[in-house]
């Protein structure tokens, strides 16, 4: 961790929030992430190694503290946000907020990663919200090769689970469309009732599923924020 060499405190504080991945990781610890694994997932270009080693030096600022595993079914420990570490938070959601109003463009190639969507689906969707039963949603990628297009959603007692195969229960939502125009969907940049009349997004199911959809998908806050950056182009 670089020093500024400086007294002030805003240097001190950007000595630790600044440095490179950290604003990843608060932000996705603020989000739920408790495993290291899960952390990972949030940030599939920063090695095990140097996961390990930031969030060690986190803990040592205070910023960051480790739990003992829950139970004997558990071997990693879990981490969490410090009273020190909930503050800073508001950075997070700011930084956020700058990104999707000034900085909002077209995906580059390198932006489209299909782990990285696929998990934010998995730790963000609302599972009740198509009801106290079993619900299952089928989302097909249809850029996708074979053994990366096809995935289905279980939503069942309050908690999603990624299945990559087909669990063998019904189907109550079917969903098409491109990994890039679901980034977009869960960026805020395309509206999802626009996806579905210019049919860059097919939904199939029930009447009473595809009305839950938007609440089953549950976009942060963040999706409103309209963009003002003049680069901004239609997506």
């Amino acid at each position: 961790m670089k020093s500024y060499g400086q007294f002030c405190p805003v240097a001190k504080a950007a000595e630790l929030f600044c440095e490179r991945w950290t604003a990843l990781i608060l932000r996705d610890l603020a989000a739920g992430a408790t495993r290291f694994s899960e952390l990972r997932r949030g940030v599939p270009l920063m090695s095990p190694t140097l996961l390990s080693t930031r969030l060690k030096k986190l803990e040592a600022e205070g910023i960051v503290e480790r739990s003992a595993p829950a139970g004997p079914k558990e071997r990693s420990p879990r981490y969490h946000l410090t009273e020190a570490g909930a503050e800073f938070v508001p950075l997070v959601v700011g930084l956020g907020t700058w990104g999707q109003r000034w900085a909002r463009r077209q995906l580059a190639e390198h932006e489209i990663d299909l782990g990285l969507l696929i998990w934010s689906l998995e730790r963000s969707v609302k599972a009740d919200a198509f009801g106290k039963k079993r619900s299952v949603v089928h989302l097909n990628f249809t850029d996708q090769p074979t053994g990366k297009d096809l995935w289905w959603f279980v939503n069942e007692n309050s908690a999603c689970e990624l299945c990559l195969h087909d669990p063998g229960f019904d189907v109550d939502l079917h969903l098409a469309c491109s990994l890039p125009d679901m980034i977009y969907i869960l960026r805020g940049d395309l509206p999802l009732s626009k996806a579905i009349a210019d049919e860059r997004l097919e939904a199939h199911g029930t009447a009473a599923a595809r009305r839950k959809l938007s609440d089953w998908l549950n976009l942060s806050p963040l999706a409103a924020v309209k963009p003002k950056s003049r680069a901004t182009a239609a997506f």
